[in-house]
């Protein structure tokens, strides 16, 4: 497996990291038995950038990983977030306030049965907490060993800016992918001035880019992306003709259409490092494999010119879910 640096770090970590939220969730039922057996072939696939956070699974997703940690911990770069707590009306709110930090981060080191996070997240930035003691908070945790590094998630430029002026961000995790291109704008050109990584998640855009991507409607009851704008009505149609011709290009590259769309995102600079989620071993080694897919320029530009032709994608979350990302 390829290594990249995190940020200013110097710490390597996989080119291509493990996103573990569907282990516990939110794709359907959970698989414990497969997801171990993920966890197991990641470290020997060489994959050692593993994802978590404590929402995930309501501190299930963490537990799991402990299993792993417990003869491994020192083959795993460990990422984690906190920043989501219930609201005391059965949903969740954002909470990054200094307290809960202090919280979070003693219940999470609890469940994953460590004694540090190597890369500790706030999970979304708080419109009620001004990012600069959120993130003064987080720097206190590193200066106490619980946490070796920190990070945003779904931060703005702005509010990149200000957080690494109040404490040394090493990593920004917001969603990008081959539908979801706006950190181009202005959160990549940030974080490569100011030398921080940037980790994609949900980098296959929740499966839109895999051409045999199942109807909505036969998507467990309890999938999450039933609620998703971009999986129904004449967004879905176009996305459907998007993975076709995402498909046509793979094909020709020599790769399948999941490795395409990671090799893009890797093309894109060495300091962005993807972490798809998978809890199926066939899909983690497919993945895997991305790291040694190199892109031609004509293939490049191929992808481009599809991205284009289908311009319709849609909106990643739904209004509600808008409001918390690029903040």
């Amino acid at each position: 497996m390829k290594m990249r640096t995190l940020g200013w770090t110097g710490a390597q970590v996989s080119a291509i990291g493990l996103g573990c939220m569907g282990m516990t969730g939110k794709y359907g039922p959970p698989d414990a038995k497969e997801s171990r057996a993920v966890l197991a072939r990641a470290l020997e696939l060489g994959l050692n950038f593993f994802d978590t956070a404590d929402m995930y699974g309501e501190g299930e997703n963490e537990r799991l990983l402990s299993e792993i940690l417990r003869d491994h911990r020192d083959e795993v770069f460990l990422a984690s977030k906190f920043g989501f707590r219930p609201d005391g009306k059965g949903g969740t709110m954002v909470d990054t306030s200094p307290a809960y930090a202090k919280v979070a981060v003693e219940r999470s080191l609890a469940r994953l049965g460590t004694d540090h996070i190597d890369l500790y997240y706030a999970h979304r930035v708080d419109p009620m907490v001004p990012i600069e003691e959120t993130v003064g908070a987080m720097g206190e945790l590193v200066r106490e060993g619980k946490v070796r590094y920190i990070g945003v998630c779904e931060a703005a430029a702005a509010n990149i800016r200000k957080a690494n002026l109040e404490y040394p961000l090493a990593a920004v995790q917001s969603e990008y992918s081959l539908l979801t291109r706006d950190p181009d704008a202005s959160v990549l050109p940030v974080c490569m001035e100011l030398g921080i990584a940037f980790v994609p998640y949900s980098p296959l855009s929740r499966g839109l880019v895999t051409p045999d991507f199942p109807d909505t409607g036969t998507l467990d009851a309890a999938d999450f992306r039933r609620t998703l704008p971009r999986f129904s009505g004449a967004n879905l149609e176009n996305n459907r003709k998007l993975a076709a011709g995402l498909g046509e290009i793979a094909a020709a590259a020599g790769c399948t259409p999941a490795q395409l769309a990671l090799a893009w995102i890797l093309s894109r600079g060495e300091y962005i490092i993807p972490i798809p989620g998978t809890k199926r071993v066939k899909y983690l080694e497919e993945n895997a494999a991305a790291a040694e897919v190199a892109l031609s320029e004509k293939t490049l530009a191929d992808i481009a010119a599809l991205l284009a032709r289908y311009p319709d994608v849609g909106q990643r979350y739904d209004q509600a879910n808008l409001g918390l990302v690029n903040r």
